[in-house]
This record gives C-alpha cells, structure tokens and sequence, in this order.
C-alpha cells in the first residue's frame, strides 16, 4: 500500500511539472518588428557611355531603377539620352524611356524581357543641304547574361528589328547591366 501511495504522489508530481511546464512554454505576444519599406526593395543602376574619336563623339546616360519582388523577379523603369556627332556628317538627339522585367531562375543566371521607346531627331550633313530625319524606335528585347552580385553581363536581341527603319545597326546587343 505504501509503495502504491509512493507511486501515486511520483505520478501526480511529474503530471504537475507537465502540465505547469507547458503553461509556461506558450508564446508570448511580442510586438513585431518592422516590416520592410519600400525602398529597401529598389535598386538603382544603369549605363554610362563614351566614345570619342576622330572628329566622332557618342555620348550615353541611361539612369534606371528596378523594384525587386523577391530573389527571382524584378521590375523597373529607365530613361535615356544620347548624342551622337561625327564631323561634317551627321548629328543625332535620341531621347526616351524602357521598361524592364528581370528573371533570375538561379543566383547566376538573369532573363529580361525589355520595352523601349526613344525617340531619334538626326541631321545629315552633305555638301550641298542639310537632310533632317525625326522617327520613333520601338524595341522588345529578350536578353539572358551571367550574374554576379549585382552585375550582369549578357546579350539581348530585338524581336522587332528592322534595318531599314531601326535606330540601332543589328538586332543583337551586347550588355552590361549594374544595380546598386
């Protein structure tokens, strides 16, 4: 009797310290920590270029920011300008805007899919007038490179293109494309 007694008062006191263990393992209600703006998930990039040589000048600026969903898919927006000279025959203005969706299916590897407008106002130079040229550009471009951090080095190709009527001289286009 006296061992069923012992038994009894171990059982009911292990039962306690259960019971009282899980009472005091429940969660508290912590306030939570601030989520995310949306600022944190931008990133600002884009392209700079240079060229100049015998009596040729190109000049390039196409800022561009891109908000970041998650580690896979982004989407952004950019502008661009560009001069271009060459001496004695001909001048160009192109101005205008690009939107742009970016895929990454793994860390290394980034797939874009890009629209752009610009638009290009040029003046020939011969030796008797000048000829004046002023046309809109569209360009969809699928593009793929290799990534790393926030590089991308690729190639993008205009499904668009035409020779005749097109700013650029070839329908593929290599690219360097930084986000900080």
């Amino acid at each position: 009797m006296n061992r069923l007694k012992t038994l009894g008062k171990l059982w009911l006191f292990l039962l306690f310290l259960t019971v009282s263990n899980k009472g005091f393992s429940q969660e508290q209600n912590l306030p939570k920590a601030e989520t995310e703006s949306f600022w944190d998930h931008v990133q600002f990039g884009g392209g700079f270029g240079l060229a100049i040589g015998n009596d040729f000048t190109d000049i390039t600026i196409a800022p561009s920011a891109i908000y970041n969903f998650n580690e896979h898919f982004a989407l952004g927006t950019g502008l661009q300008y560009s001069r271009l000279k060459q001496k004695n025959f001909y001048a160009s203005n192109v101005i205008g805007a690009s939107l742009i969706g970016l895929y990454n299916p793994i860390e290394e590897i980034q797939l874009s899919l890009e629209l752009e407008q610009v638009h290009v106002n040029t003046t020939y130079t011969d030796l008797y007038d000048n000829v004046k040229r002023s046309f809109w550009n569209t360009g969809l471009y699928i593009g793929g490179g290799y990534r790393a951090d926030n590089v991308t080095i690729g190639a993008r190709f205009n499904l668009l293109f035409d020779k005749d009527k097109d700013l650029y001289g070839d329908a593929l286009m290599p690219f360097i494309r930084v986000y900080f």
